[in-house]
């Protein structure tokens, strides 16, 4: 019932920024967590950024703590992925997902995923 469609990727050059959306929709009050995930050529889905129904808990990959914001619009039913110093490593295609549990710690507790948007950072 849930649908999540992102948007926001593009190409930039290394060191640039690109903000992600991904817009809810469809019987969202029984989605509680929100997250980021990716998937880079030749390799697996990795994580990125997760954060909590309220926004005010929030968890990062090591690799883009610092660089990367997660923050959501409840209002708006729509989840932000604010993404700075960008590299090239970065480059991948972006998933965001959504779980009916409240702190989700495996890729496997999200039931909802959206179809991806492409990220690709020119060095």
């Amino acid at each position: 019932q849930v649908q999540l469609v992102e948007s926001g990727g593009g190409l930039v050059q290394a060191g640039g920024s690109l903000r992600l959306s991904c817009a809810a929709s469809g019987g969202t009050s029984s989605t509680s967590a929100y997250a980021w995930f990716r998937r880079a050529p030749g390799k697996e889905r990795e994580f990125v950024a997760q954060i909590g129904r309220s926004g005010g808990s929030t968890s990062y990959a090591d690799s883009v703590k610092g660089r990367f914001t997660i923050s959501r619009d409840n209002a708006k039913n729509t989840v932000y992925l604010q993404m700075n110093s960008l590299k090239p490593e970065d480059t991948a295609v972006y998933y965001c997902a959504a779980s009916s549990k409240y702190d989700p710690f495996f890729a496997g507790q999200y039931e909802y995923w959206g179809q991806g948007t492409q990220v690709t950072v020119s060095s």
